[in-house]
């Protein structure tokens, strides 16, 4: 069993080794790390294309969902993107914000955060930045941000609860996030649980969802609703790499399910003093 650091470490490389992938192969992959698909479609994500400030070239093909076209965000709004890799989340919420709000990304890798900040030069995006920081402890004042965005990094991070309780200390009172990302209904086979290929992209780090739904509710969280939730379906082989046969089979056969959730939830007006905010 891996040590939260050591997870932190494998993530960390895979996502530099990622960085420097294009978006077809990241694409075609489970979330951009290996068991690569002969069948030549994405696995996890949705199309950013009808999405306003989408920027195709800050698009590496990692994600599960569409936070940004889920959450609510108000022209003037401060934005944070969890997570920010190439920028594509922060550049779509920055389309919603306007010239008078903001866009912070945050990334653990210096060569993510490198890609994304060239990514926004290149446009003169002056209103939008990156901030190379772990999401367990942000680099963010307490209070300032109206939104929260994020998609499909929570589950690869050890320390799920921590990342919520940074989320609530960085809200403003009454604001909100919406967060895609990955989890589980029944337990994954150990043999997928512990490859970790699988863990850097986006599966064995995942969770039951009863048990994110519970952390995001006693993180002091309110008005949660799944706003959407879709099956991840990865095809066999990608699954054989990792389960023989009888395995596969049982597998297949089982009630465990593999989703991509967007969930939605908001911090109270008043919340704990303890919190910063009352």
């Amino acid at each position: 069993m891996k040590t939260d650091k050591e997870l932190k470490e494998l993530v960390k490389q895979k996502y530099s080794e990622i960085a420097l992938q294009d978006q077809n192969e990241n694409m075609a992959l489970c979330c951009g790390s290996g068991g690569c698909s002969t069948e030549v479609y994405n696995i996890m994500s949705d199309s950013y294309e009808s999405l306003e400030g989408y920027n195709p070239d800050a698009d590496l093909g990692l994600g599960c969902g569409l936070p940004t076209a889920y959450a609510l965000i108000n022209e003037g709004d401060t934005v944070l993107d969890l997570g920010s890799g190439a920028g594509n989340d922060c550049f779509v919420a920055r389309a919603q914000t306007g010239e008078n709000g903001k866009v912070i990304g945050v990334d653990f890798t210096p060569i993510m955060i490198e890609k994304a900040r060239e990514n926004a030069e290149k446009r003169r995006f002056n209103n939008v930045e990156f901030r190379l920081g772990d999401i367990e402890k942000l680099p963010i004042t307490a209070n300032i941000v109206d939104v929260v965005v994020s998609n499909c990094v929570l589950n690869l991070v050890p320390n799920k609860k921590a990342v919520f309780q940074e989320i609530l200390r960085v809200l403003k009172p009454g604001g909100h996030f919406s967060i895609s990302d990955v989890v589980l209904v029944g337990d994954l086979p150990l043999a997928l649980a512990e490859e970790a290929e699988m863990y850097a992209g986006c599966v064995s780090g995942a969770i039951q969802e009863a048990t994110y739904i519970n952390l995001i509710a006693e993180s002091g969280f309110i008005d949660l609703k799944i706003q959407k939730k879709k099956p991840i379906l990865l095809p066999d082989d990608v699954l054989k790499n990792y389960l023989n046969d009888d395995e596969l089979a049982s597998f297949k056969n089982s009630n465990t399910g593999i989703f991509s959730i967007t969930v939605f939830a908001r911090k109270p007006d008043c919340c704990k003093p303890e919190n910063g905010c009352c």
